[in-house]
């Protein structure tokens, strides 16, 4: 067993509010400069639709993740062998090019034209489209961060039509749903995943990305990084961007200034619907290609199973020997993101059939009910006499959902959303009907005590409580005086081979303080 430290986090999809203040503490922080107009660290985007950049969801396009090889030890990068990326490394044929973030580009309006001395005797004044790159003025706005928003698109002639999460259903399924009776959308806040097996510290050929020690956050060393780009390629999720003044990748760096200090990320901060949680966890490393490698119906499960009770003494003594905090096993402990993900199993990886083991969940959301189809004014109720719906009454069909957050299977966004149902209809009982009804409970698997700690977290909560962040850090690593910079996966080794290996092209390890 080697266990690792890393900062997770679980987004309540329940209560977002889609209002992008998340987006906007991001934005004018960290990418608010020329070279990063393009770059949305943190992005929301309205389900259904193709997101941004277009389409990053469909891997037959783009090649990102990792795919299963059943007879190996671990996964293989998706974009395809060291001998492909060589050749292609001056020219990438699958990543996804500007006009698939911005149409033609970032742009901003010629707001000096509102206030200027210009003639304008026949209109009033307008603020035309200019571009934030090249200055040129009246572009044509083809496509933006926000394009989709609040379901702009999502029609069955529109770009919602292309979302890849439709695959599994049928064409009359696909168009009853985008139809506008029946319509729906989600909000989908998404940032970097800061995977446990990320596939962007596997593919950069000159060994800059790479995961923290003291707590896997994931990051891009500018001194290193050549611009190859293939961190882009590499992560399914597309959330390294390439900055086109410096000549560099940057990515969201979980705000670690922050996390040293014991504070949430800025965009966690931020965010007035409090959907945001974070705290660490212990996983296995020795487990993750395993993990990687399950079948897709198991691969939710094998996430889950990697990840270690921090109360566990095995664990304990494993932890101790890698010289891990007292302080950060206290916080494990304490770690909501621990109940939400393992105990009570209502927090899902975001495509985990990208294999990349992210360490950012969903609680996937519930929604309005449909109206009866005879037009009469009820609805359909759990077994005939609760006020709650059941799965089949929600607007946004669990096949839906099950494409994001299981592979496609229905049970594990089944189970968290009966238990979301389940500790709604508790509370029911008690506070309107004045007797516990502990039989809904048992029924999906939870106790009394589960039901109020999960009501006290997603209601409730206090800060403290749902930012559970160790301010203790570690510039040693387990095993020696030294910190693993710039590993890179560039070859067909396994993952559970990446930390410990240097990079193909400038291997090597920095002794701290030199």
């Amino acid at each position: 067993m080697q266990v690792k430290q890393q900062m997770a986090m679980v987004f309540n999809l329940d209560k977002c509010l889609g209002c992008n203040t998340c987006t906007l503490a991001c934005k004018n922080i960290w990418t608010n400069r020329e070279g990063a107009e393009y770059m949305f660290w943190n992005n929301v985007e309205t389900k259904p639709g193709i997101g941004y950049p277009k389409q990053w969801e469909n891997q037959e396009k783009y090649r990102g993740g990792w795919k299963r090889k059943p007879s190996a030890d671990g996964p293989a990068l998706n974009i395809g062998s060291r001998f492909w990326m060589m050749i292609n490394l001056f020219y990438n044929p699958v990543m996804p090019q500007m006009d698939e973030y911005y149409g033609k580009g970032p742009f901003t309006f010629t707001y000096e034209d509102l206030h200027s001395d210009k003639p304008t005797k026949f209109s009033q004044p307008v603020a035309r489209p200019k571009s934030q790159i090249t200055g040129e003025e009246d572009i044509a706005i083809e496509y933006a961060v926000n394009w989709e928003d609040n379901g702009a698109g999502a029609t069955e002639d529109g770009l919602g039509g292309m979302d890849v999460n439709f695959s599994n259903m049928t064409d009359v399924e696909r168009k009853a749903l985008l139809s506008f009776r029946d319509s729906f959308i989600m909000y989908l806040p998404r940032i970097c995943n800061h995977c446990m097996n990320a596939p962007c510290v596997a593919a950069c050929p000159s060994g800059a990305a790479y995961k923290r020690e003291e707590d896997g956050v994931v990051l891009i060393d500018q001194n290193r990084c050549r611009a190859w780009r293939y961190c882009i390629s590499g992560c399914p999720y597309k959330k390294p961007y390439f900055n086109w003044r410096t000549g560099k990748m940057e990515k969201c760096i979980l705000c670690y200034p922050r996390l040293e200090a014991g504070q949430p990320p800025a965009c966690f901060h931020a965010c007035p619907g409090r959907i945001r949680y974070m705290g660490p966890l212990l996983y296995d490393m020795d487990r993750v290609p395993e993990a990687a490698n399950a079948p897709e119906e198991d691969l939710v499960q094998a996430q889950r199973d990697i990840i270690l009770d921090p109360n566990d003494p095995e664990v304990l003594a494993a932890a101790h020997e890698a010289n891990i905090s007292e302080a950060w096993l206290d916080a494990c402990r304490r770690s909501s993101v621990y109940r939400m993900v393992k105990d009570w199993e209502i927090a899902l990886p975001l495509h985990p059939e990208f294999r990349t083991l992210p360490c950012l969940f969903y609680i996937p959301p519930e929604s309005p009910v449909r109206t009866r189809a005879d037009g009469s004014d009820c609805i359909s109720m759990v077994n005939g006499h609760s006020v709650l719906p059941n799965l089949d009454d929600f607007r946004i069909p669990v096949k839906f959902l099950a494409s994001l957050f299981s592979a496609g299977h229905d049970q594990p966004v089944k189970t968290a959303l009966l238990r979301q149902l389940a500790v709604r209809a508790f509370r029911r009982s008690e506070r309107v009907e004045g007797e516990l009804d502990l039989k809904v409970l048992q029924s999906v698997g939870l106790t009394e005590k589960d039901a109020r700690d999960m009501h006290r977290l997603l209601a409730l909560a206090h800060f403290h409580e749902r930012f559970v962040i160790p301010t203790t850090r570690r510039e040693r690593t387990a095993n020696s005086p030294y910190i693993e910079r710039g590993f890179s996966g560039f070859s067909e080794m396994t993952p559970s081979d990446a930390p410990r290996r240097r990079s193909f092209f400038h291997g090597r390890r920095e002794e701290v303080g030199s």
